[in-house]
């Protein structure tokens, strides 16, 4: 009988995924949903999803120099992440992935449920700047204003 009061504890985990730069808010959330059902049917509790946004990648994969970055936070047992894993494979939008064990012995109760964050991630390829071509930029050529008060205290 103390076996049926005992909390059910689960081990904390965050996924990180990769997927392909071209892809649309629409393809994004769909991946997030299928993800958090697996989550909801293995007995696991979704904690957060943050779309990091379009960031450049360290060396290119599968011709790509840029990827949408994807973290999921959630609670569950080894079983659950073994079944993610599974299907981020099979999804054809996922490049690459990786899961990390942040905790064990967690109750889920303790832990609520936030809301998704999405960030915007880096700006497209920024033309090379004035400075690196040995010019400055508007804002170091133009004279500095100084008030007479300013320029006593100086002195």
């Amino acid at each position: 009988m103390a076996e049926a009061t005992a909390k059910k504890l689960l081990r904390e985990y965050e996924t990180v995924f990769l997927m392909k730069p071209d892809l649309g808010d629409d393809v994004v959330d769909r991946i997030k949903d299928r993800v958090r059902g697996i989550v909801d049917r293995e007995g696991g509790k979704m904690i957060r999803f943050t779309v990091w946004g379009k960031k450049k990648l360290a060396y290119p994969i599968q011709k790509q120099n840029r990827a949408i970055y994807v973290h999921a936070h959630y609670l569950g047992g080894p079983s659950l992440v073994a079944e993610v894993e599974r299907n981020l494979r099979i999804v054809d939008e996922v490049t690459r992935y990786i899961s990390t064990r942040l905790a064990d012995n967690v109750d889920p109760d303790t832990r609520e449920t936030l809301e998704d964050v999405k960030m915007a991630g880096d700006v497209e390829e920024r033309p090379v700047s004035a400075e690196r071509e040995g010019g400055f930029r508007e804002e170091e050529s133009a004279p500095v204003e100084t008030t007479d008060e300013e320029a006593t205290d100086e002195a």
